[in-house]
């Protein structure tokens, strides 16, 4: 059995008309409920947007957006919709204008009454696709209902036993989750199927309705256990012919009163399934790969010192065999894995700056594949910008000979990266290449972008964000092995640059 109460929006510039309408019947109890009130079109509309109600209840004239503007928009962009209008005895061509429209029935506002007002609400409903509206003897799926909206609404009800294993009767629930994937053509109210489908395929349970929008979907199943593959085979069918869609299905659980979490919860889930297995269009937890365990890190030093070296092909292969393996764990998080992307790319342009190479269009270009990257549904997309950004970098690069820099400076760099750990002064680093030291730091910040102290710092900053990554190491001991010979120091030149402690940049990334 498949619950949901029809849910009615009023619309009407007079707050008394708005309270008296709430007043005329007992809504639930009649299967209705009231999901918002609007005084004016323009603002129905909106409501429309975020509520998606069955029912539209609108008067005729209205400031702002009035009543047979407001039919002739529903008519058109929401047709699933049914319109009751509430007019006065002067109103008649109005009215008639909007029957144009298709409205499903009016209320003459002088003879409102319970009893008028039930009969039109009922009439609409009928009409209503795919949807059945509860009865008056439904007392206790009614009721069941009713709990489910204020836990998911996130309040605290105190609730009696024996009503909820009343409400409730069967010994397990389950989340069917539902997302839409972008980019896909609609076939056909799914949510409505798939209520359907659910409701003649699945005897002996109660399916309810509790998260409905453009872009997502989530049912409440409750079934006894030995059911529970059945289950799994019918979201699984329905799956199939929904393909749009991409669906999970919730481990059991058996306190009903944790239904907002664990739709949360499993709404999350999915989002990252998909985003890693875009191809596939139903998931269950116990259906997944096993996740290959990979403490590794990946060697940015490493990386960036195969692309000084200019062996792209050896940098890019290793990059992307650490990105297949992040891009095969459903459970890590998307925009952590967005961010590493990302910040391959910033490092890979500033560092092919820094060696000289014309880089002012991949400079432009980064913004565009960082918003690709972060706007991407899938992972494979995701990795694709990267990919093409990199293939195209390395394809320019190549082409320029040997670059616009002073080679020079590359040694001088080079030389800076081998002796990081040691004492490095501006004189003596001067004296080794064989240069005046006022001279040598002119020439050095020309053909650098930066002066000689900050590189430096920037090279061992870095290298202690590798050495971060390997937890058996201290942080004291990490300031040594990067030159620096007062612990204090280190940390306070490492919060400059990083925006954080070293202590607290190692718990946020890599614990």
């Amino acid at each position: 059995m498949t619950i949901e109460l029809c849910k009615v929006l009023i619309v009407d510039d007079e707050l008394l008309i708005r309270q008296g309408i709430k007043h005329y019947i007992q809504w639930e109890e009649e299967g209705f409920e009231i999901v918002g009130e609007a005084a004016n079109g323009q603002e129905a509309l909106s409501m429309i947007e975020a509520m998606h109600p069955h029912i539209v209840m609108t008067d005729i004239v209205m400031p702002v957006m009035d009543g047979e503007e407001l039919t002739k928009i529903i008519r058109t962009i929401y047709p699933e919709i049914q319109v009751i209008i509430l007019s006065s005895f002067g109103e008649f061509d109005y009215v008639r204008s909007t029957f144009q429209q298709g409205v499903t029935d009016y209320i003459l506002k002088p003879k409102l009454e319970g009893t008028l007002l039930l009969k039109a609400l009922q009439n609409a409903a009928a009409k209503i696709p795919s949807f059945q509206l509860v009865k008056t003897n439904q007392a206790e799926e009614i009721s069941a209902f009713a709990y489910i909206k204020k836990w998911m609404a996130g309040y605290c009800v105190e609730t009696d036993k024996k009503e909820i294993q009343t409400a409730f009767p069967y010994q397990a629930f389950f989340i069917l989750n539902a997302q839409f994937k972008r980019g896909m053509e609609k076939s056909g109210d799914s949510k409505a199927a798939a209520q359907q489908y659910l409701q003649e395929h699945l005897p002996d349970s109660l399916v309810f309705l509790i998260q409905s929008s453009d872009k997502e979907a989530g049912f409440l199943i409750n079934i006894d256990f030995l059911h529970e593959k059945h289950l799994w085979l019918s979201a699984e069918q329905i799956a199939a012919r929904q393909p749009e869609w991409s669906w999970s299905v919730s481990h059991p659980f058996l306190e009903v009163n944790q239904v907002k979490h664990r739709y949360e919860q499993q709404s999350a889930a999915l989002k990252k399934y998909f985003f890693y297995f875009p191809d596939q269009t139903f998931f269950h937890s116990d259906w997944l790969p096993p996740i290959e365990p990979d403490k590794s890190f990946f060697q940015i030093t490493a990386f960036t010192d195969k692309i000084k070296r200019l062996q792209w092909d050896d940098a890019i292969e290793n990059l992307l065999m650490h990105v297949d393996k992040l891009s095969k764990d459903y459970t890590s998080d998307i925009q952590e894995f967005k961010r590493f992307l990302s910040n391959i790319i910033f490092n890979v342009t500033l560092l092919a700056g820094d060696l000289g190479y014309e880089n002012t269009k991949f400079n432009k270009d980064k913004y565009g594949c960082f918003a690709s990257i972060d706007n991407a549904d899938r992972a494979d997309e995701a990795v694709r910008q990267l990919t093409n950004f990199l293939t195209d970098m390395k394809q320019t690069f190549q082409s320029q000979p040997a670059g616009k820099r002073d080679p020079g400076i590359k040694k001088i760099m080079n030389y800076i990266d081998l002796h990081y750990n040691q004492p490095l002064t501006l004189t003596e680093v001067a004296n080794h290449f064989h240069f005046n030291p006022s001279y040598f730091s002119t020439y050095f910040s020309t053909h650098s972008r930066e002066g000689f102290s900050e590189y430096v710092t920037k090279v061992r900053i870095e290298k202690a964000v590798d050495l971060l990554k390997q937890m058996h190491i201290s942080v004291s001991e990490i300031s040594g092995k990067v030159g620096y010979t007062d612990h204090s120091y280190f940390c306070k030149v490492f919060k400059k640059i990083k925006g954080m402690s070293p202590s607290t940049y190692r718990k946020k990334f890599f614990l």
